[in-house]
């Protein structure tokens, strides 16, 4: 089993799509670290898409290196400061790519990057929670009871998706069918929508809270929480999405703020940070240190949605996908994760799931 499959548990895991609201200010994450109350382990930052032109990398609708990226970049920088992981979910959109990805194809994807970044570099991948149980109720194309077999090993965990049909977090039912199923129960982790508004199976707190503090008194090692996504995360919505965080956080009865509570100091007067703001006297603010990849407490998520992961893989993806993002000098070699989450359709799908209302919860 991978090392990084043990620790922190439970995981708080929580992703971070829209960087900006509407009239274009920054959706900030800082309350996040300076609320009370709030043990995030994980920051998804999305979407990271790979386009035809793989040299022309972009967050959402912008290239990472945008102005307006200024500020979450920042703080992103003051997370990763707190002890709280930050990760980057990638979208690849070659629209040629439609065959289903096989297990040949995933192991040979699995093995390439556990080549090319080392015995260090963390591996995940994002399944329909259905696909843990049975190989045909999944969007993968692929058998992941017989890729874990092949190549659990070199796997930290599975995000696997309780919602929009695919699995339910109402009752633990599904996730001790997994378990009894032979699934180490810290390699599971719950997907959850954050509110209905984000998808189909959104499960209310006094529902959900028992039925997640039920699993940790059945599994010591329970795999954590991940939810889809900050924004707009009830029940604080678009004006309060922490208290989402601070609600699992309660449930989870954890604490891995480590360096968060010293981290604090740095932000307790939030500022946004803005490209081309200055102050009175025309002084740029200063930024925090440059983004740092640490192999403790960072990884990089890739996760491929409605197509097949070209086999031909480029050998200078890790440097595009690091430049881009966090437009980093540092030594690519530290780069310690990857997640996959290979949502192909199967031929055999029925047409409800072929339709899947789930599609659309990867924002352009």
């Amino acid at each position: 089993m991978h090392p990084a499959s043990a620790s922190p548990l439970p995981r708080l895991i929580l992703y971070y799509q829209t960087t900006h609201h509407p009239d274009g200010a920054p959706c900030s994450i800082l309350p996040l670290i300076t609320q009370p109350g709030i043990s995030i382990t994980h920051l998804i930052v999305a979407a990271i898409h790979i386009n035809e032109d793989p040299d022309a990398l972009t967050l959402n609708d912008h290239p990472p290196s945008d102005p307006r990226f200024v500020t979450t970049w920042a703080e992103l920088r003051i997370a990763q400061a707190s002890g709280i992981a930050v990760m980057g979910m990638t979208k690849q959109l070659s629209s040629d790519v439609e065959e289903d990805m096989s297990l040949a194809g995933i192991i040979r994807l699995i093995d390439r990057l556990r080549a090319d970044f080392g015995p260090s570099f963390i591996i995940t991948l994002a399944p329909v929670a259905a696909a843990l149980l049975d190989a045909r109720r999944n969007l993968s194309g692929f058998d992941y009871e017989a890729l874990e077999v092949m190549r659990g090993n070199q796997i930290a965990w599975y995000n696997a998706q309780f919602y929009c049909g695919w699995g339910d977090a109402s009752n633990p039912i599904m996730y001790e069918m997994c378990v009894a199923r032979g699934w180490a129960p810290e390699k599971i982790v719950v997907g959850l929508v954050t509110t209905p508004e984000n998808g189909a199976g959104y499960v209310p707190f006094e529902i959900l809270g028992p039925n997640l503090r039920l699993l940790q008194r059945q599994f010591a090692k329970f795999g954590g929480v991940m939810g889809w996504e900050y924004f707009n995360a009830h029940p604080g919505g678009k004006e309060r999405p922490w208290e989402w965080a601070q609600e699992i956080t309660k449930i989870l009865g954890t604490s891995h703020t480590g360096q968060q509570t010293a981290a604090q100091e740095l932000v307790q007067k939030p500022t946004t940070i803005e490209a081309g703001h200055e102050d009175e006297n025309g002084v740029q603010p200063p930024l925090p240190r440059s983004f740092e990849y640490d192999s403790d407490d960072i990884s990089t998520e890739i996760e491929v949605m409605d197509a097949k992961l070209q086999d031909d893989l480029r050998d200078d993806l890790r440097d595009d996908l690091q430049d881009a993002l966090c437009r980093s000098q540092s030594d690519p070699d530290t780069v310690t994760g990857l997640q996959i989450a290979v949502n192909t359709q199967p031929d055999d799908l029925t047409p409800v799931e072929k339709t899947d209302p789930c599609a659309q919860k990867q924002k352009e």
